[in-house]
């Protein structure tokens, strides 16, 4: 426990430095157009600390290890069909990895001073990156990774609100780019068409639309592999309490539907403001109520080879971790298995020990994503690092 603190500011210095040096090169080379990348080296940089995954416990048979320790802020992933993992952040750059054999063999930076781009999301050759208020796209970025182009602009006239403004995004089934759009703000009663819901458009950004409405915050979604049915998570609102309201996995089969908020709180918390005349019987409860303040984040429906049968079409879920409790809760990765339909849900850790008992947290997971060779991996983006979870039968 005494390591802690000398790993964590070890762990902010590198992050630091790393920002540092990728200012110091772009002006260095006023060439360079605004949000190129700099190649910072063939191969990830050596760790200041080796971080301490020792700690984090998972199933019988199932191993985790250090991908990379060189990606501060890192949030959500994307894995192009060549094999280039790309990484959004909360620091204003995107990150690529070249990955060979579960394993890191070179490192870019591809964009540099966005404004939270959280999000990426892989189409059609092109990388999709979220801002607060727009999406841009990187074309033929794979083979580009020295010298990206200029981001086009897809859209930009997303809020400007930065309460709750970095986006998760992903392409559905039905070849559109779904769009999050939290509200601004802890809770409030803004424009249902604007806030607090799922959009989705072209990839042109043309003919935009809600899908669903009452999502407070929703940072992960993913499809059903076998009904292709839109699955998400969504963080409850704060100051009701250490055990009120939960965080949610929802599930939308079908365009138009309300979730609840402002009026209800995980699917069964009428809101002390709002909630009159509302009740939540009108609103459509969650799959899985996840606990209060685990601050659940990206999730990921498992389709691959590698994890034991009953993992197949189960889901998994990043919780970021509590900072508005008493007694934290979350900093894990947890596990979810359900009937196609949402019925019969049952969850369980499925990693854990980035929060060690003294209330110290070491990592916080953010992302999940399954590899084609069906490992896992987890994004951090408090350790900046990327995990890479396998399994062989004990």
């Amino acid at each position: 426990m005494k390591l802690l603190l000398p790993i964590v500011f070890l762990r902010a210095f590198f992050a630091a430095a790393m920002r540092i040096a990728v200012l110091a090169l772009a002006l260095r080379s006023r060439g360079l157009r605004a949000g190129a990348a700099v190649l910072l080296a063939a191969t990830a940089l050596p760790a200041l600390a080796a971080l301490p995954v020792d700690r984090i416990k998972l199933p019988p048979g199932f191993h985790i290890a250090v991908l990379s320790d060189a990606v501060p802020s890192a949030r959500a992933m994307a894995l192009s069909p060549k094999g280039i993992l790309y990484i959004g952040s909360l620091d204003g750059h995107v990150y690529a990895l070249e990955l060979q054999n579960g394993r890191v063999t070179a490192r870019h930076v591809i964009a540099s001073g966005l404004e939270t781009p959280a999000g990426v999301a892989w189409h059609d050759g092109a990388l999709y990156v979220s801002e607060v208020s727009k999406i841009v796209r990187f074309d033929a970025i794979d083979t580009h990774l020295n010298d990206p182009p200029n981001p086009a602009v897809v859209i930009d006239t997303l809020p400007t609100e930065t309460h709750h403004g970095w986006k998760f995004i992903a392409f559905g089934p039905d070849g559109k780019l779904y769009v999050p759009q939290g509200a601004p703000c802890n809770v409030c009663l803004k424009d249902r068409n604007r806030f607090a819901l799922i959009g989705r458009m072209n990839p042109d950004g043309s003919h935009y639309e809600v899908v669903a409405r009452g999502i407070r915050n929703s940072v992960g979604l993913a499809w059903h592999p076998v009904t292709h049915e839109l699955w998400f998570t969504d963080n409850g609102r704060d100051l009701l309490g250490d055990d009120v309201p939960d965080d949610k996995l929802n599930r939308a089969p079908r365009a138009g539907m309300d979730f609840g908020f402002p009026y209800c709180h995980g699917g069964d918390t009428p809101d002390p403001e709002f909630g009159k005349d509302h009740p939540c019987s009108a609103f459509t409860p969650p799959v899985v109520k996840l606990g209060a303040h685990v601050a659940a984040l990206g999730m990921r429906f498992y389709s691959g080879s590698m994890f034991p049968p009953a993992y197949r079409n189960s889901i998994f879920i990043a919780e970021h971790g509590s900072w508005n409790r008493s007694k934290k809760i979350g900093y894990r990765v947890v596990h979810v298995t359900t009937d196609p339909d949402g019925s019969n849900a049952r969850q369980q850790v499925f990693a854990e020990g980035w929060l060690q008992s003294g209330e110290s947290e070491w990592g916080r997971p953010a992302d999940v994503l399954p590899l084609p060779d069906g490992s896992l991996l987890i994004s951090d983006d408090y350790a900046g690092a990327v995990y890479r979870v396998t399994y062989s039968a004990p």
